[in-house]
């Protein structure tokens, strides 16, 4: 019998106590800066009905849907034969799937749920699944942590999700005092903008999500590899080339002056909104980071105005993304409800500050072992033990009674500061030898104040 893998998944992940330190730390600090800005939270269910994911993505992203079979005697029936004798489809053998990501479930709860305020600000941090291709940064199951606006259009609501974002970065130490736009950049550009440059192009407009999908992977396959994916569509040679020489792959292009005063009313009046997002942004602490991309497209279709995406210098890739979204919610329900927002990827965030050294000392383990002689009864090293835990301290019990010196070298193991000695003398005393492990030094202190000596360092 051939040994069963140990490994976990392809683009999945195990997280021992260092990572989950570390992730902690990062999502506590987005959670706060959220908070501050007004949003509350949300959780949703891990799985959707796929009626609920279908059409909201695009072509590419519903192929990337993790889909669940049908179970049991529901199964069974879906893999009988058929009376015309064709064989069960994608749709017959499933109807839920594991989210895409946590916009589409949104939408779904805003049209729900008639008792939301008026103008919804949620905030969510949960994970969602992609059958896509693992890379350096890129795995099938991550997190994402959002901000959302729902219920107006005003681009203050733009403005505020960007500037959400940028104060998390900010204080995560992506951009220093001294040099506070040098960290990241948030890159905008408008989706009208850019089905106006499509439609000048001379691109059929059932064309246009796939130019769009195509133009979005400017930054990875370049020029030629964009019109290369065009013409493989079916979109004409000298269509993707009036397309692409609109824009380059360096980003350059014309300004937003110059297609706000240009001939296209659709690409002047995208041109106006973003200029008038840049002034209200100006005053936030998203106002520094913000550039203009026109080769910035955002692959996802449900995307209808204003689009935003961060990048990092030295990170391949995007750290998040988002835009405004006015038609999805109407997907759900009768009634069009506008909504913008902003997902921040969290595995991209952890990525780039590790490999630059941005974490604070993070504690990931207890702060303090308790050894016993084999003479202490367990009821009393418990009690002790429970003692220190009620003064704050995260305490381990060795549960055994090895020689003394097994105990210290466990701790030493748990990268734990501390090590409480309990025998017959401290606990008659009702007192502990604290051992500082990284120095060797001891020192014996009553049992209620161990809990602030250890606090101190």
């Amino acid at each position: 019998m051939s040994q069963i893998s140990t490994k976990p998944p392809s683009g999945m992940r195990d997280f021992l106590a260092p990572d989950l330190a570390r992730r902690r730390h990062v999502i506590g600090v987005i959670a706060r800066v959220y908070e501050s800005f007004g949003f509350t939270p949300l959780e949703t269910p891990t799985i959707e009905n796929l009626s609920t994911l279908l059409g909201k993505y695009g072509p590419e992203g519903d192929q990337l849907l993790y889909r669940l079979l049908h179970r049991r005697e529901r199964l069974a029936r879906a893999l009988e034969p058929k009376p015309d004798g064709s064989r069960p489809t994608e749709l017959d053998l499933s109807d839920e799937g594991l989210r895409y990501d946590l916009t589409v479930p949104l939408a779904r709860v805003v049209a729900n749920y008639g008792e939301l305020p008026a103008f919804y600000k949620r905030y969510q941090i949960q994970p969602v699944w992609r059958a896509d291709r693992p890379a350096k940064g890129r795995f099938r199951e991550f997190f994402q942590c959002d901000v959302d606006i729902c219920g107006t259009k005003s681009l203050v609501a733009d403005a505020e999700v960007c500037g959400a974002v940028a104060t998390v970065l900010r204080e995560l130490g992506f951009a220093k005092p001294d040099d506070p736009a040098g960290g990241f950049q948030i890159h905008v550009n408008h989706r009208e903008l850019l089905r106006a440059m499509v439609a000048e192009a001379g691109i059929a407009a059932e064309k246009e999500g796939q130019a769009l999908i195509a133009l979005d992977k400017l930054d990875k396959i370049g020029a030629d590899g964009v019109k290369a994916e065009l013409i493989e569509k079916g979109i004409a040679a000298e269509a993707a080339s009036s397309l692409l020489s609109m824009i380059d792959d360096t980003g350059a292009g014309p300004s937003l002056d110059v297609w706000a005063n240009g001939p296209s009313e659709r690409g002047a009046a995208a041109a106006r909104e973003l200029q008038e997002l840049l002034s209200i942004a100006a005053g936030g602490p998203a106002g520094a980071h913000l550039v203009f991309d026109p080769t910035l497209a955002r692959g996802l279709s449900y995307y209808t105005g204003p689009i935003f995406e961060i990048t990092c210098a030295g990170l391949a890739g995007s750290m998040g993304g988002g835009g405004r979204y006015d038609g999805l919610i109407g997907m759900f329900t009768k009634r069009q409800i506008p909504a913008v927002g902003f997902s921040l990827g969290l595995e991209r965030v952890l990525l780039v500050m590790e490999e630059r050294g941005m974490f604070p000392p993070l504690a990931a383990g207890p702060q303090l072992l308790l050894c016993r002689f084999p003479d202490i009864a367990p009821a009393a090293a418990v009690a002790v033990a429970t003692q220190l835990r009620a003064a704050g301290l995260r305490v381990e019990l060795y549960a055994d009674t090895p020689s003394l010196g097994k105990q210290l070298q466990y701790a030493n193991t748990l990268g734990a500061p501390f090590a409480a000695i309990l025998g017959g003398n401290e606990l008659a005393q009702q007192s502990l030898t604290l051992k500082r492990l990284a120095t060797g030094e001891q020192k014996t202190l009553p049992i209620a104040d161990v809990a602030a000596f250890v606090k101190a360092g």
